[in-house]
């Protein structure tokens, strides 16, 4: 069955756009703010929290970074108009960081800065290598600005990431925690700079939590692996850590009953919730990192449609 799973990845992105959806619209909130709002409001109703996700990344010109910005803006007003428990994710080359860094500071500091004015957060999202550098330079710059208002992604799979927790850690202190997503991280890297086997990546993960947890930074538990979140109770217990300083995270979608349980567990639970235009290239890239969701989309294409 994996060939099969791999055949139709790889067949994926050369399908009509209109079929594609049939798959993806399980895994994306919708192509409208409307959308997000929508499906936002229902997950608060269920008792998660959100983060919003405006779709894209890697622009090619500036003038797409300018229209983002506006767009963020506009979703922070609408968001907090409608009461959503939720905060906010952003790829900072959506606003330029590979083409001119200062500009995606300041397109990135105006979404920051908006959001701080209603007390809420950001979280910037960590993307392939070649980016790193960069958005830690950026994160770093931000938070200096506005440090309960911005958080950092890392990535498990890294070779690096325990070295740049640690060389981070000048920023923690108990008034204003350092504020992570840790997940295992979606790029294709080398072997050179990214562990590639599953037990290894594993190990690395917990390593990683396991420090944070200790340091009193708080932690989003961005995975759905039952090994890792498993581990996480046991981490959680071992430093007993109050409720109120960590929370998992899940993809729209994803494991909604691993998901459900965990809030019944008692613990909290943020629901990354992704729209917009470019969903496309967002599906494609699920199915890359995750060939068994093949077997859903023959039932979205033959079964249910």
């Amino acid at each position: 069955m994996m060939w099969f799973n791999k055949m139709v990845a790889g067949v994926l992105p050369y399908m009509p756009k209109n079929l594609v959806w049939l798959f993806s619209q399980r895994y994306i909130a919708g192509k409208t703010l409307a959308d997000a709002i929508k499906t936002s409001k229902e997950l608060n109703r269920q008792g998660y929290m959100v983060t919003i996700d405006l779709l894209g990344e890697f622009i090619e010109d500036l003038s797409q970074a300018t229209k983002n910005k506006e767009e963020y803006l506009n979703i922070i007003e609408e968001i907090e108009k409608n009461n959503i428990d939720g905060n906010y994710s952003l790829k900072p080359t959506m606003f330029g960081l590979l083409i001119d860094k200062d500009v995606a500071y300041e397109n990135i500091r105006e979404i920051v800065k908006k959001a701080a004015g209603y007390d809420n957060f950001v979280r910037i999202d960590m993307e392939d290598s070649k980016c790193v550098d960069l958005e830690i330079e950026l994160f770093r710059k931000l938070r200096k600005e506005f440090p309960k208002n911005v958080g950092l992604v890392v990535q498990a799979y890294l070779k690096r990431t325990m070295d740049d927790l640690k060389a981070m850690m000048d920023m923690h202190s108990e008034e204003y925690p350092l504020n992570f997503r840790l997940c295992k991280g979606i790029y294709v890297e080398p072997a050179s700079i990214a562990y590639k086997k599953y037990e290894e990546i594993n190990q690395h993960y917990l390593e990683d939590l396991e420090f944070l947890l200790k340091n009193g930074v708080y932690v989003g538990i961005a995975t759905h692996d039952t090994p890792l979140i498993e581990g996480a109770y046991k981490l959680l217990e071992k430093y007993k850590v109050p409720k109120d300083k960590y929370e998992f995270q899940m993809l729209y979608g994803v494991t909604p009953n691993l998901r459900e349980s965990i809030l019944k567990k008692g613990h909290r639970l943020r629901v990354y919730v992704p729209f917009g235009s470019d969903w496309f290239a967002y599906s494609t890239r699920r199915l890359k990192e995750n060939p068994k969701i093949a077997q859903e989309i023959m039932k979205a294409l033959f079964v249910r449609g």
